[in-house]
């Protein structure tokens, strides 16, 4: 029998201003938009792939998770899930535009229907499952946001409106990194239920980019070229390689006192300080 949490310390929620990404995509992408790399352009689009229908399933964890709790709980989270629910729908919209120029390239996304079936599972389960995936994956994403924005090279040649897409999108997962592990924890959510379904995410994330880089791939006529395979070394496993990089903050994720705001946001907090052009701030 394991024993829930107590409720969270009350962290200052932090400002989660909805933004307006001010950036044009209605001009279609080169086939190797991420600076003619085949295996870069492979792996961010499976990336993008699955966000759409990922961020709708956080809205809705989170959105549940808040109506869950006793009614004298809720003020603590509200503002911080409207914040959430807002740049997680400007995401989902966002790269929905992004995946429709892959779909015109004739690309087909074989990752969002393993998504759905996944979540068919957890229908009318408690609502802390969700919740728990929702918080694991978004510190995985968190993670990789903090990668993406300290490696120039992983988006290098890239056009300059495709770079700033991916970097705003970026600093936004680092910034609301933590409401849905406090609202996980606010229901009871304990370390045994973090570390379970951060192993299932990992998991399934893990198979699920490989497999959707590898027809991303397959289709471009790209799987078999050696240079494909050196860039995605250099990209995941060799020093300074995505894989390398999020090993520990990941397994930080496993320990008793483990909070996402210990998570370093700074490159996060310096690019929407410094590219406040980039985008507009809603009700602003």
């Amino acid at each position: 029998m394991t024993t829930a949490l107590p409720l969270p310390p009350a962290y200052a929620s932090p400002d989660l201003p909805v933004r307006r990404l001010l950036v044009d995509l209605e001009t279609p992408l080169p086939r190797h938009w991420n600076g003619g790399d085949a295996f870069r352009t492979a792996f961010f689009n499976a990336l993008s792939m699955s966000f759409p229908v990922g961020e709708q399933f956080f809205i809705d964890s989170v959105r549940a998770g808040l109506a869950a709790l006793p009614v004298e709980a809720r003020p603590r989270y509200e503002a911080e899930v409207r914040g959430f629910i807002g740049q997680e729908a400007t995401h989902r919209r966002i790269h929905a535009l992004f995946n429709g120029h892959l779909e015109r390239q004739g690309l087909v996304n074989h990752w969002e229907p393993r998504i759905r079936r996944r979540l068919r599972g957890l229908e009318g389960k408690d609502i802390r499952a969700s919740l728990a995936v929702t918080a694991a994956t978004e510190h995985f994403t968190a993670i990789l946001a903090e990668y993406l924005l300290g490696n120039p090279a992983a988006l290098a040649g890239a056009e300059t409106r495709l770079v700033t897409l991916w970097q705003w999108h970026a600093s936004e997962e680092a910034e609301h990194r933590s409401i849905a592990f406090d609202l996980c924890r606010a229901r009871g959510g304990n370390e045994v239920w973090r570390a379970r379904f951060m192993r299932i995410v990992t998991f399934n994330f893990l198979a699920d980019v490989f497999r959707q880089t590898v027809r991303n791939l397959w289709h471009d006529g790209e799987l078999f070229r050696p240079r494909t395979w050196r860039s995605g070394w250099r990209l995941l496993f060799a020093r300074g390689g995505l894989i390398r990089s999020i090993y520990r903050p990941w397994k930080r994720y496993f320990e008793p006192d483990f909070h996402p705001s210990q998570q370093d946001a700074s490159r996060a907090e310096r690019w929407l300080r410094d590219n406040g052009s980039a985008y507009a701030v809603v009700g602003r």
